[in-house]
């Protein structure tokens, strides 16, 4: 897999998430250590938006370093980061404060997805509902129809 290949699907994972609550700037920095895919990219928070693009950010509040499957599994919500810093798969530098928020925009979009599927399924079991009245509806009018007519 390339770098620009890599970036677009981590970006894809982190778009999407609404930030609107975090009223701070936060700016971080993901170095991905690998030789095929391995490059710079940034996460950013200003104004309630989330921003990913494929630079350096010189005045950012922290750096994480880390292998491509660590920052896939971070930005899937699957592992956590500061599990991974503790199991030293992650590397912070920078501010450490600000670098646990990291933790918070996972967190956030993990929800937001979880919310999504909620309702999802139930306009589903919604559908499926309308579905079936409408069946029902059908086959009561047949029946109505075919007892008319036999009479």
């Amino acid at each position: 897999m390339t770098y620009a290949e890599y970036f677009y699907e981590i970006k894809n994972k982190f778009m999407g998430t609404d930030v609107s609550d975090i009223h701070e700037h936060l700016a971080f920095q993901f170095d991905i250590e690998d030789p095929e895919c391995g490059g710079i990219f940034y996460v950013e928070v200003k104004d309630g938006q989330l921003f990913v693009e494929p630079y350096e950010y010189y005045d950012r509040d922290a750096k994480f370093i880390a292998s491509p499957d660590t920052f896939t599994k971070l930005a899937e919500g699957t592992m956590d980061p500061v599990a991974a810093f503790t199991m030293q798969k992650l590397k912070v530098e920078g501010n450490i404060d600000k670098a646990l928020r990291l933790k918070e925009i996972i967190d956030l979009k993990k929800k937001q997805e979880k919310e999504a599927k909620k309702k999802a399924v139930k306009a589903t079991k919604t559908e499926a509902k309308a579905a079936a009245k409408t069946t029902k509806t059908a086959a009561k009018k047949t029946t109505t129809k075919k007892a008319a007519t036999e009479k």
